[in-house]
């Protein structure tokens, strides 16, 4: 049987090859983009001018969320210290520059999991939108050559447990 970074490795490899074609890499390409932050500070914006000070409570909720996430995510890079797939295995190209020089926890899918769960809280009517926009962010990620799988999935788990965290300390802010 495999062993679990063969897997992974193997997955990643798999799906690098996606961004080939020039168009699939562009889409990739500008969603990971969306998520360095462009599209999360929008959305804080966008609740300011559409809803007030509700809007502006959801904001900073989602801005203090995104400062812890921050600094887990920053203390478990050092910590762990895994080179991106594009370091390990020659096969696998990085499509787009990386923001850092590793690759545990996939910070773009911790930060997208953890706004997503929070904004949907304060706008569950922004499912539609912002799921789906998550879960492009994650496998962007590794398709871009950036991650492994394994990456984004305990980005997925941590992102969900500070926002749950987060919803359960701020009052009136519950996930539906």
């Amino acid at each position: 049987m495999p062993s679990l970074p063969r897997i992974d490795s193997a997955w990643c490899l798999k799906a690098n090859h996606w961004c080939e074609r020039r168009a699939t890499r562009a889409l990739f390409a500008t969603i990971s983009r969306l998520g360095d932050g462009i599209a999360w500070y929008a959305l804080m914006a966008a609740m300011v001018i559409a809803d007030g000070f509700d809007g502006l409570f959801a904001a900073a909720h989602l801005a203090v969320t995104g400062a812890i996430a921050l600094g887990l995510y920053a203390l478990l890079k050092r910590w762990t210290k895994r080179p991106r797939p594009f370091a390990s295995d020659a096969r696998i190209h990085a499509w787009i520059a990386p923001l850092d020089e590793f690759s545990f926890p996939s910070g773009h899918t911790l930060h997208a999991v953890a706004f997503t769960l929070v904004a949907l809280a304060h706008y569950p009517v922004l499912a539609w939108l912002l799921v789906p926009f998550a879960s492009s962010i994650a496998v962007s990620r590794v398709v871009l050559g950036l991650h492994y799988p394994s990456d984004v999935l305990a980005a997925t788990a941590i992102g969900s447990a500070i926002a749950s965290l987060s919803l359960w300390i701020v009052p009136g802010a519950t996930l539906f």
